[in-house]
């Protein structure tokens, strides 16, 4: 203690007359005072440096804190969590497209349903109705008609009897289509429907006879015109081959 208080006033002793002599004319040079300097740092009673060592809680809060296997995960799903919703959003896509084309698929099936019911109801109708026996003021009847009609109607058309052998040729495939080709012509069926309907059952060749037949049919009975003698005549040549065969007198379904 004595020291340090001999230090104390040395020290105070020597920065007065530094600071003295720094306001006189003949103030020491810096080599003066640092030797004086050295003389009270060498004095054994004053304490020195000294160098000494303090134990310290450290403070953690401003360091980096160490990663966990919990945020580490999550940094990873972060990562990947856009190629998560691209596949959840290509999943929930093709769901509703599949559910779309289900919907359209049932849809054709009920509307193909409905149409082969309404087919078979019609048929069976059909089935169980007496053949006419007229269609419109036609008698269709196979025992009113001649056996070799094409040949028939050939020698009216060459007697000039053209609206007759167009009549009978009508009339003729008109009994076939009912009585052979189970074709449901009805008593009140136009010459429209009956093409209709033929072209239903019959092959490509005997439809398209059968189209050009009503054709010259028609331009007799409402076009006041006759067709051709060539094509006539080649209907009546054609006519048992493209709608062969006659079931017998009175037959039904």
């Amino acid at each position: 203690m004595r020291a340090r208080c001999v230090g104390m006033v040395l020290a105070c002793v020597f920065v007065c007359g530094v600071a003295q002599a720094a306001t006189t004319p003949d103030a020491p040079t810096r080599q003066q005072v640092q030797a004086a300097a050295e003389v009270v740092r060498a004095d054994p009673d004053l304490p020195g440096t000294r160098t000494s060592k303090e134990l310290r809680f450290k403070d953690r809060s401003k360091e980096g804190k160490p990663d966990k296997p919990e945020a580490k995960k999550k940094e990873e799903n972060a990562s990947a969590g856009w190629l998560v919703d691209f596949f959840r959003a290509v999943s929930e896509g093709g769901r509703v497209l599949v559910w779309v084309l289900g919907a359209l698929l049932l849809a054709w099936v009920l509307v193909s349903l409905r149409h082969w019911v309404k087919v078979r109801a019609d048929g069976a109708r059909h089935a169980m109705e007496p053949l006419p026996s007229h269609v419109g003021a036609l008698d269709i009847r196979p025992e009113t008609l001649p056996a070799d009609i094409g040949d028939a109607a050939a020698g009216l058309w060459q007697r000039g009897q053209q609206r007759a052998a167009l009549s009978l040729l009508y009339r003729g495939a008109l009994s076939r289509l009912v009585h052979v080709q189970a074709v449901p012509v009805r008593a009140a069926s136009t010459e429209g429907e009956c093409v209709a309907l033929a072209s239903r059952l019959l092959a490509p060749a005997p439809q398209a006879f059968f189209a050009r037949l009503v054709d010259a049919w028609q331009q007799a009975a409402y076009g006041e015109r006759m067709p051709a003698t060539a094509g006539v005549l080649a209907l009546c040549n054609e006519f048992d081959r493209q709608l062969p065969g006659a079931a017998p007198a009175g037959a039904t379904r």
